[in-house]
C-alpha cells in the first residue's frame, strides 16, 4: 500500500509540475506577445482621406470632402517651413544670401536629401529650392537651425504661425514631416488647415519662384557632387496655369498634394490628404482643380475703353 501511495504521488507531482510548466510557458508566451507593437496601420483612403478647393483670392471654399478628417502631412509640411523663412526675410530678419552652415544633425537627416555635408555652406536661397524642389529633409533641418537656433525651437515656431492662421486642427512634430522615430509623434493636419495656409503662402511672391520650379542643379559648380532636382508635383506638367504647391508621402501618411494654378487672373486651391495611391490622388488633384474653375465667379467682361478725347484747343488772344 505505501508503494502505491508513493507511486501515486509521485505521479500527481509530475502532473502538477508539468501543469505548472506549461502555465509559466503561456504566460511567457503571452507577455512576449503583450511586449511586440502593434502594427502599424496606414490612415490612407481611397481615393483619399480628405479633400478641399478653395479660391485663392477670397478663401471661400468652393467644394470639399470631408475636409476635417485628420491625417498627416507628410512633406506637404514643409510649406509651413517656407512660410516662416520667407516671413523673417521680409521682416529682415534673413536674407536670401544668407549663409547657413550645415550641422552634424542636418547632415545625418534621412529620407529625401541633397547629402549635405558637416561643415558644408549654402545660402537660405539654395536650401529654399532644395527644401521644394527636391523636398529634402536635411535642407528642412538647416534652415530650422539657422531661423531659429534649434529644430525644437523652430518647430515652436510653425504651431504659433498655425494657431495664428486659424489652423485649429494642426500640431506639428517635426521640420519635415518624416514618419515619426520611436517615443516620437506624428505631425497632423486637415485639408482644410492647409488650405489656410497654402492661400497665406501665396501672398508672398518669392513662394511661386521655388514652388514652379521642375528642374534646378543643386552645387552646380561641385564637380561629382551636383544634384539634378526634380519636382515631385506631377500635376503642374498636366494642367496649364499650374505652379505649385508640394506633395507628400510615407507608408502610414499616404500621398498628399496642395496644389494650386491660376487662369485669367483668377487662381485656385487644391489640397488632397491621404490617398492610398499616387496616381489616384494625382488625377483626383487635376479633375478638381478644372472643376474649381468653373465654379468660380464668372470672370468680369472686359470694358471697352473710352474713345480717346481729343486735346483742347488752346485759346488764342482776342486781337486788339
Amino acid at each position: 500500500m505505501n508503494r502505491i501511495f508513493h507511486s501515486l504521488m509521485g505521479l500527481g507531482l509530475l502532473v502538477l509540475l508539468g501543469a505548472s510548466q506549461l502555465d509559466a510557458q503561456a504566460a511567457t508566451a503571452k507577455a512576449k506577445t503583450a511586449a511586440k507593437p502593434a502594427p502599424k496601420t496606414g490612415i490612407a483612403q481611397s481615393p483619399y482621406l480628405g479633400a478641399i478647393a478653395i479660391d485663392a483670392a477670397t478663401g471661400r471654399v468652393l467644394f470639399e470632402d470631408k475636409a476635417d478628417a485628420k491625417g498627416y502631412p507628410a512633406s506637404v509640411l514643409k510649406l509651413m517651413d517656407l512660410l516662416i523663412i520667407l516671413e523673417k526675410i521680409e521682416q529682415k530678419q534673413l536674407s536670401f544670401q544668407d549663409p547657413v552652415l550645415v550641422s552634424a544633425k542636418a547632415a545625418k537627416t534621412g529620407g529625401s536629401q541633397v547629402y549635405l555635408a558637416e561643415k558644408e555652406s549654402f545660402t537660405v536661397d539654395e536650401l529654399l529650392y532644395a527644401l521644394m524642389v527636391q523636398s529634402a529633409n536635411d535642407s528642412a533641418v538647416a534652415l530650422a537651425e539657422k531661423a531659429a537656433g534649434s529644430t525644437d525651437a523652430f518647430v515652436e515656431l510653425m504651431n504659433q504661425r498655425a494657431r495664428q492662421l486659424g489652423m485649429n486642427n494642426t500640431l506639428f512634430h517635426s521640420v519635415h514631416g518624416l514618419p515619426p522615430g520611436a517615443g516620437q509623434l506624428p505631425d497632423v493636419t486637415t485639408a482644410r488647415d492647409f488650405s489656410i495656409l497654402c492661400r497665406e503662402l501665396l501672398k508672398h511672391a518669392d513662394t511661386l519662384r521655388y514652388t514652379s520650379t521642375r528642374v534646378h542643379i543643386f552645387r552646380p559648380n561641385v564637380p561629382g557632387k551636383s544634384i539634378e532636382m526634380r519636382t515631385h508635383n506631377h500635376v503642374m506638367a498636366n494642367v496649364a496655369g499650374c505652379d505649385g504647391l508640394k506633395t507628400g508621402f510615407f507608408t502610414q501618411a499616404g500621398f498628399s498634394i496642395a496644389v494650386t494654378a491660376a487662369r485669367d487672373s483668377r487662381r485656385v486651391i487644391v489640397v488632397m490628404l491621404g490617398s492610398a495611391d499616387r496616381k489616384v490622388r494625382d488625377a483626383k488633384a487635376e479633375e478638381w482643380l478644372a472643376k474649381a474653375f468653373t465654379a468660380l465667379p464668372a470672370a468680369p467682361a472686359p470694358q471697352p475703353l473710352a474713345p480717346a478725347t481729343p486735346p483742347a484747343q488752346p485759346v488764342k488772344p482776342a486781337k486788339k
